[in-house]
């Protein structure tokens, strides 16, 4: 981004498109929300109270006050608390495991498409084979064998994640590694890493931010999906996709905010993630640019 012309470039679409704005802020405010969950919750999200239990939103009390903004579960846990504290489960989860898997595929993609040869086989032969199984079992069969947890769900999510990385990071060092100033920096005596490293890495990042802005969105559905399932964090961990979990006897019942709250919270996330991902690429990718 060259004199600042990159950055006008990316102010000019992000504002044209309008939609990446919300997106943009929506997860600041998801990412607030979990950084600041203990100062911002009104109560503590595990604190039971059968006689304020399955409270809709806005009920005052005798007193006239609102004990619950957002309602209270069958347990009478406040909603309000649970949401922002399971924010910063699906933030933590989702970043470590993104980073784990961008770091682990991007240097094993490098490698593989640099060195070629017998690395390259391994490499691409092991993702072929991981990639034949579906990811979410093989995330249930290793979390059943290993656990809930969140330290055992982040590497799992992590590790699931690295071959979408590795095939990119593969296919943009072939197409380059021949490049003039890949053969400058060899020829000036760089050494593999280095070049690997100095050379290669910075000039193939663009696709890999997109593709990690869209993974953000695949692991905190994975992660909600495997707390539905009682298999990510322990039960006394406040999670989004545990919060559905426990409301599946109660949507029935006419207890709408216990389902559709969490609910709502991961699709707008997601959908925030995705938002920022399309903005990413038409900013990122030179074939979308247009002359601005």
């Amino acid at each position: 981004m060259r004199d600042g012309t990159g950055w006008r470039r990316a102010l000019l679409t992000l504002v044209r498109a309008k939609w990446p704005i919300l997106a943009i802020v929506i997860l600041l405010m998801v990412s607030a929300a979990a950084a600041l969950a203990p100062e911002l919750a009104p109560r503590d999200p595990n604190r039971q109270s059968i006689i304020a239990r399955l409270q809709p939103p806005m009920t005052a009390n005798r007193q006239g006050r609102i004990d619950f903004p957002l309602g209270s579960d069958a347990l009478g846990r406040d909603v309000l608390s649970r949401l922002l504290y399971g924010a910063r489960v699906s933030i933590v989860v989702g970043l470590a495991a993104v980073l784990i898997g961008g770091v682990l595929g991007t240097a094993l993609g490098v490698v593989a498409g640099y060195a070629g040869g017998a690395a390259d086989v391994v490499i691409m032969r092991i993702g072929d084979i991981q990639l034949a199984f579906p990811f979410i079992l093989l995330a249930i069969m290793f979390l059943v064998v290993l656990g809930p947890g969140l330290v055992n769900l982040i590497v799992v999510l992590g590790i699931g994640q690295w071959v979408t990385y590795a095939r990119i990071a593969r296919g943009q060092t072939l197409a380059v590694r021949q490049l003039d100033y890949v053969d400058a920096a060899r020829a000036m005596g760089a050494g593999t890493v280095a070049v690997m490293r100095r050379t290669i890495l910075p000039n193939i990042t663009a696709p890999l931010i997109v593709v990690a802005s869209f993974n953000l969105a695949g692991v905190i559905l994975s992660e909600a999906a495997l707390s539905f399932l009682g298999l990510g964090v322990p039960p006394t961990m406040p999670t989004w996709g545990g919060m559905l979990a426990e409301s599946r006897d109660q949507l029935l019942a006419g207890h709408w905010w216990l389902s559709v709250l969490p609910g709502a919270a991961i699709m707008l996330t997601v959908l925030s993630c995705n938002l920022l991902g399309d903005w990413l690429r038409d900013v990122l990718d030179p074939r979308l640019q247009v002359a601005g």
